[in-house]
C-alpha cells in the first residue's frame, strides 16, 4: 500500500498514526483491568482475522501497532484490524459507562 493510500485510509480511523511501515494508536482506560480486558478482546479478534498486532499494555492504556510482516509494510488487513479495534473500543467504553450498545 502506498503512503498516499495509507494517509487517505487513516482519515476514517481517529487518532491512528502512520509511522514508516506501520500504524499505531494508544487507547486510554479508566482502570488497568479495563485496558487488560480490551487487549484480550483484541487478541481474540486478531486470532479470528489471522492478523496480529503488537500489543503493549500499560497502566490504564493499551497501544496497538499494526504492520504486515510478510510484506514488510502496510496492507489492507492492517486497516481492517484497526477498524475492528476502534469498534471494540467503542463497545467497551459504552458498556463501561453503563450504556447498552443498542441504545
Amino acid at each position: 500500500m502506498s503512503i498516499n493510500d495509507a494517509e487517505l485510509t487513516l482519515k476514517s480511523l481517529p487518532s491512528w498514526k502512520l509511522l514508516d511501515n506501520r500504524i499505531e494508536k494508544e487507547y486510554k482506560f479508566k482502570t488497568y483491568l479495563e485496558g487488560l480486558d480490551f487487549a484480550n478482546k483484541i487478541g481474540h479478534i486478531a486470532e479470528e482475522q489471522d492478523h496480529h498486532p503488537d500489543i503493549v499494555i500499560g497502566w490504564r492504556r493499551v497501544k496497538l501497532t499494526l504492520t504486515t510482516h510478510s510484506i514488510k509494510g502496510l496492507s489492507e488487513n492492517d486497516f481492517i484490524m484497526a477498524a475492528k479495534a476502534e469498534n471494540e473500543y467503542r463497545l467497551t467504553t459504552t458498556m463501561e459507562n453503563g450504556l447498552s450498545s443498542k441504545q
